[in-house]
């Protein structure tokens, strides 16, 4: 289990991919669903922000996990990490978001799981 300080800690993409990686974390993108459908990280459970913001939760299987969020840039994932931690779920976010994903040479798929791009 991972110790997170509640939507405080930011995370680079390859800690996010580390973390993330063995499922034990969610990596939880937040974008909206053109975005998401553009290009996501492997694995990546879509959940956009302003779901959050109107009250969605988590789905179940995800609840007693760790959240990782991650948006385009990197603001999107900092608010939703922190309204996570308001409602009790270790979140963390990813600094600089998809945008640094892919600069650190991170995968991206799109929705068929082809090669994806970020919008």
């Amino acid at each position: 289990m991972f110790l997170f300080r509640r939507g405080t800690d930011r995370l680079t993409p390859e800690q996010a991919r580390t973390r993330t990686g063995d499922g034990a974390a969610v990596l939880l993108d937040v974008r909206e669903a053109p975005e998401w459908r553009a290009g996501h990280a492997p694995g990546a459970v879509h959940l956009p922000l302003t779901r959050l913001l109107a009250g969605a939760s988590l789905p179940p299987d995800l609840r007693d996990r760790p959240v990782v969020a991650i948006c385009r840039s990197g603001h999107r994932s900092q608010q939703a990490a922190k309204l996570l931690a308001g409602r009790g779920v270790d979140a963390v976010d990813v600094t600089g978001g998809m945008n640094a994903w892919v600069k650190a040479g991170l995968p991206v798929v799109d929705e068929r799981g082809q090669g994806g791009r970020i919008a």
